[in-house]
């Protein structure tokens, strides 16, 4: 993941301060020369990382910090701070405009940042909130991009505008607002041309779009793992054609990270939404005091619970808690719970944005595919096997574990465990129910 590296550097940096009473000022300049180490080996552009770490350092040291009760913790929160801020303060919205009128949004970027995938996530969003967005296919050199964005505007459920590869960009542009307009749609997103480098003619097609459709938001992709680049690119970017705000890709990927830390410095402009993943659901909005927090090792329960509840159907937890008391919990539930925990990341997605876990995760071998061999023996299972477990005997268990391609052993583990489960839900039930009619029973605190 992300900041990995950095979040284990400045959390034992952090520990260091923690574990002295009292600091003097040496004690924070030496401190401070390891998170500038760390900041630098993290991508953080050299400039960036000096004005911050003179921000922190005058903070620290200029105010009554060290005499603090504290000043170890008092540091920390400094550092913090000035992450928030050096990322920007405060999240930024793509602002569309009020009512139905159209806002064109024109999405920018090297190839092979993901600006196609992310343009169709970006569509799913806007639906989400009720928008009815047009995804328009301006990219007429990549071979098979057209296609791509048709085939992931129909995973989205959004139209997709195109007039094939032998138009201008600029003429389809025009022409899918024309669409919009007679159409009903009310966001209008273009995904132009990606460049293997800062390009002067497919600029000038840019620049060509904005000279003549009236573009509302322009936003750039750039791919975290590509470091510095991704900062020059943006920097580069907005110098030619001025955007609005940055897209970050490729976050949960095994990088570095410095691009999210350093974009809103170099550039001004606002990092919107992060790429978490390679579904289409996959967009997180970027918080910059979560992400600071998750990079100092604090967890980001905000957002876990927000994964949480994007997943959570109140109905159906209704039910299960009904089948729960009476110990009717069934392998079909088993299933419904592993695609929430999935289609939230997974267990060390999870468990990396709870406090004090970030660290702890590298030493922790979490097999998410045991959850993926569980679900094959559940589909192996006849819809009666699943409804009733209790049919599963011994000949039931080895026609199972070979449909699987598991052993027999795995089969009667997670039979057991099942049993142990609806065992262990009958005696709280029962519990419960007692306490219920006598009146006796009383929370343990």
């Amino acid at each position: 993941m992300a900041f990995e590296s950095l979040s284990d550097k400045l959390q034992n940096v952090f520990k260091k301060l923690r574990g002295k009473g009292r600091l003097s000022e040496a004690d924070v300049k030496a401190a401070l020369k390891e998170v500038k180490m760390a900041l630098l080996e993290a991508d953080v552009g050299f400039k960036v990382v000096k004005q911050f770490i003179k921000s922190v350092e005058e903070r620290a040291i200029g105010q009554d910090v060290l005499n603090g009760l504290n000043p170890g913790q008092m540091v920390i929160k400094i550092v913090n701070e000035e992450m928030v801020s050096l990322m920007g303060s405060e999240t930024t919205e793509i602002k569309l405009n009020p009512g139905n009128a159209i806002t064109v949004i024109m999405m920018a970027g090297l190839q092979g940042a993901g600006k196609t995938t992310t343009t169709a996530k970006l569509a799913g969003k806007f639906k989400a909130k009720g928008k009815r967005p047009l995804l328009v296919a301006c990219d007429v050199y990549r071979p098979a991009a057209v296609k791509q964005l048709q085939v992931n505007g129909e995973k989205q459920g959004v139209p997709v505008f195109s007039m094939g590869e032998k138009h201008k960009p600029v003429n389809i542009a025009k022409a899918a607002i024309e669409h919009a307009e007679k159409n009903g749609n009310n966001v209008v997103i273009l995904d132009t041309a990606g460049r293997l480098h800062i390009d002067e003619d497919m600029m000038a097609e840019l620049q060509e779009i904005k000279e003549n459709v009236h573009v509302d938001q322009t936003i750039l992709v750039v791919d975290a793992m590509t470091g510095q680049d991704a900062v020059n690119a943006a920097s580069m970017f907005n110098d030619k054609i001025g955007i609005d705000g940055v897209i970050v890709t490729k976050l949960d990927g095994d990088t570095r990270g410095g691009a999210a830390l350093s974009i809103r410095a170099v550039t001004g402009k606002p990092i919107l939404y992060v790429g978490m993943g390679e579904k289409l659901s996959d967009l997180e909005q970027f918080y910059p005091d979560r992400m600071a927090s998750r990079i100092l090792g604090m967890g980001d329960v905000l957002t876990l619970i927000e994964k949480a509840e994007a997943q959570f159907d109140e109905t159906q937890a209704k039910k299960l808690e009904q089948k729960m008391k009476r110990a009717e919990f069934d392998f079909n539930d088993y299933l419904e719970q592993m695609d929430q925990i999935q289609k939230m990341g997974g267990l060390g997605d999870m468990l990396s944005m709870l406090p004090g876990m970030g660290n702890k995760m590298k030493n922790v071998n979490i097999d998410e595919k045991a959850l993926d061999r569980t679900k094959s023996i559940i589909y192996s299972m006849t819809p009666a096997e699943r409804s009733n477990p209790d049919i599963i005997n011994p000949s039931r268990k080895k026609r199972i574990a070979a449909g699987a391609g598991v052993d027999l052993s795995e089969v009667n583990r997670l039979v057991k465990q099942h049993e142990q489960s609806r065992k262990m839900m009958k005696q709280m039930s029962g519990m419960m129910g007692k306490a219920g009619k006598k009146g006796r029973f009383k929370l343990p605190f």
